[in-house]
């Protein structure tokens, strides 16, 4: 957590990940991240991975340092709460679909400077998940081996248009306090994710060729880079990506005379050319791969550190959670009282601001635990007709 954001106030009415994200990013810079839910919480309040009392940690990980009200936005006076929080602030991001109560022209109406950050699916305004957005962008055809696809777990479109929001929100108030005009940031995840492809030559690659790029499985393309198994069994990933790095391998593995062999049977030199190493792998591998078997882990992990040559073994979630260095002695991670009541190193911000002091990590709310504070400073509603609210079931509190 840093205090760079102190007097930005932002309302959020999302679910799920990639909108609870910008929301997060946010908070963690400082900023005042309002979220609002249905009492009781939202679509995504149990989602998986929960606890035996049915807490999720998916939820209470993804809303940190946020405030929480709760509204029954089944009723038009809990609708019209939340459209009177967004005016009042002026930020807004939701995943809410385009039209309806939580439009940007509606709720411009009262607020013509108001930014909305809307994340959706498709920019049509059709639903879309992470895991299908992917698999239209045809990654899952270039993973693993084949034929079959291969899905990958990780929700990295959502993650990408989670922070693009929080940047494209920074823009868009940029913009406001050099024109006065506020507007709406429409973000599909089917644009983040056909964007990243292009930024990365995807699109340009596979027209260029005419074709697909061929499945690699754990081989990098257009690097020296794969997984190998040393001779105690620990499989390790190898990337090579300058000559230094290449250079050091070599000696690290005494290799250099079978891998010069190579070179003049191909009439070749791999000491700076990234391409070359790629296309003869099929004589480099079995090189390397009997090389790397007849050497423990240890042995060439102190070898391959000192030459600056990058590597990590294969290892499951548990085993970095329970890495000092990725955890217990990471500066991003810290202690809070959860409200699952689970107590386990929680994150704040990932950055490291050397010139600021960095605070530690701030819980999730409990739904609908700021209810009562947000309408009074925000609405200026006097206590009586909070209390009002709340006994109809408009308000919801903790």
């Amino acid at each position: 957590m840093y205090n760079l954001l102190p007097n930005l106030s932002v309302i959020e009415a999302s679910s799920f990940v990639a909108s609870p994200t910008a929301g997060l990013y946010l908070a963690q810079m400082g900023a005042e991240v309002i979220r609002v839910d249905q009492i009781g919480g939202g679509p995504d309040f149990r989602r998986w991975p929960v606890t035996e009392n049915n807490d999720s940690l998916y939820w209470e990980n993804l809303n940190r340092a946020k405030k929480s009200v709760a509204l029954d936005l089944g009723r038009p006076e809990g609708r019209e709460l939340l459209q009177a929080l967004v005016r009042a602030t002026g930020q807004f991001v939701t995943n809410f679909p385009v039209g309806g109560f939580l439009s940007h022209e509606l709720l411009a109406e009262g607020r013509p400077d108001l930014i909305t950050v809307r994340v959706m699916g498709w920019a049509d305004g059709s639903p879309a998940l992470d895991y299908t957005v992917n698999n239209a962008v045809g990654y899952p055809m270039l993973t693993g081996n084949g034929p079959e696809p291969v899905n990958h777990v990780l929700p990295a479109w959502d993650l990408l248009t989670g922070a693009y929001a929080a940047f494209a929100l920074m823009a868009a108030i940029q913009r406001r306090s050099a024109t006065g005009e506020g507007g709406e940031v429409r973000l599909p995840l089917s644009d983040i994710a056909i964007g990243t492809v292009a930024n990365l030559g995807g699109i340009a690659e596979v027209m260029y060729g005419g074709a697909n790029r061929p499945r690699l499985g754990n081989a990098v393309y257009g690097l020296f880079g794969r997984d190998f198994v040393t001779r105690d069994g620990e499989r390790t990933m190898i990337v090579v990506v300058t000559p230094r790095q290449w250079a050091n391998l070599i000696i690290a593995l005494d290799v250099g005379d079978a891998v010069a062999a190579i070179e003049a049977a191909r009439g070749v030199s791999f000491a700076k050319d990234d391409g070359l190493r790629f296309d003869h792998r099929d004589a480099l591998y079995p090189l390397f791969e009997k090389a790397i078997a007849a050497r423990d882990h240890a042995d060439l992990a102190g070898a391959f550190d000192a030459g600056g040559i990058v590597h990590s073994p294969y290892r499951t979630m548990l085993d970095a959670a329970n890495d000092p260095a990725l955890v217990a002695d990471n500066p991003i991670f810290g202690a809070v009282e959860n409200p699952s009541g689970f107590t386990y190193p929680a994150a704040g911000a990932f950055a490291t601001i050397p010139q600021a002091d960095r605070l530690p990590p701030a819980p999730a709310p409990r739904n609908g635990a700021h209810s009562e504070e947000v309408l009074a400073e925000r609405l200026s509603l006097p206590s009586g007709e909070i209390a009002r609210l709340i006994d109809a079931g408009i308000v919801g509190v903790t």
